[in-house]
């Protein structure tokens, strides 16, 4: 069993940790000092160890787990020596893999994008490239989606972007029912279950569109197609593409100016 370490202990690899324990795996999980509070808490309800530093950490550890912010990923870099016994997965959007290269002196890495539903063993796992060992070790942390073109991961980003605005969208429909005079646990559980409730029909019916299993139930007459349509007018749709495609642009442009670099 393979030995991980985290280089940077925040909200994003805490859940990780979290589900890949939950999930079974029992091997040694080595934890950087940064965010003493998580590390600690960490170490206390799932058995990790803290260490002393950054290259501690990577002198302990076999795949390392990198989650700290894209402003820290350079002086990181610099704080560490990376051997070719090492595996480097990075969950820092947008530092492409000649990036990573270029800083920590390995082309040994896997970029991997996910959502805090790690933690709950349900999350969706970007994998770029695929590669069996890191396969294995997130199995357990939901659905694996491997891509093989970097530019398809960028893609991916996106999508994990949709699913933190999903979270306002369900935020201002529970406080408008609930104002509405719906008691808001109640209000809750409505919101969660149509959402649920959409996610799990379109998974049992694969082989429809979205579009079509939508203008199944919004039909001519219907109160679905009604609202549908005053969404329409009010461009709902395309504010949603627009939103995709500024992260994308973004994404993209932070790309280019790290491998420049």
């Amino acid at each position: 069993m393979k030995t991980v370490g985290v280089l940077g202990v925040g909200e994003l690899t805490e859940k990780v940790v979290r589900g890949l324990r939950r999930g079974g795996y029992y091997g040694p999980i080595y934890l950087s000092p940064r965010n003493q509070e998580k590390a600690e808490k960490l170490a206390k309800e799932f058995g990790c160890k803290i260490l002393v530093d950054n290259q501690a950490v990577v002198d302990a550890a076999q795949i390392l787990l990198l989650g700290v912010r894209p402003d820290s990923l350079e002086s990181l870099a610099h704080s560490v020596d990376i051997g070719p016994q090492h595996l480097l997965v990075s969950f820092v959007a947008g530092a492409s893999h000649r990036e990573l290269m270029q800083l920590f002196g390995t082309d040994k890495t896997v970029r991997s994008m996910l959502s805090y539903a790690a933690e709950t063993n349900n999350a969706t796992v970007v994998l770029n490239p695929p590669l069996a060992e890191v396969e294995a070790l997130f199995s357990s942390l939901g659905t694996l989606v491997p891509v093989d073109q970097e530019e398809q991961f960028e893609l991916a980003t996106v999508a994990a972007c949709v699913n933190g605005w999903l979270y306002f969208l369900l935020h201002d429909l529970h406080r408008w029912i609930a104002e509405k005079g719906l008691d808001p646990d109640q209000s809750r559980k409505l919101v969660i279950g149509s959402l649920s409730d959409c996610i799990a029909y379109a998974k049992a019916h694969e082989d429809r569109s979205f579009a079509e299993l939508g203008n199944s139930i919004a039909t001519p007459g219907t109160f679905t197609a009604l609202g549908l349509e005053m969404l329409g007018l009010h461009q709902a749709n395309a504010a949603w593409s627009a939103a995709c495609e500024v992260v994308l642009d973004a994404l993209l442009t932070k790309t280019k100016e790290g491998d420049r670099k």
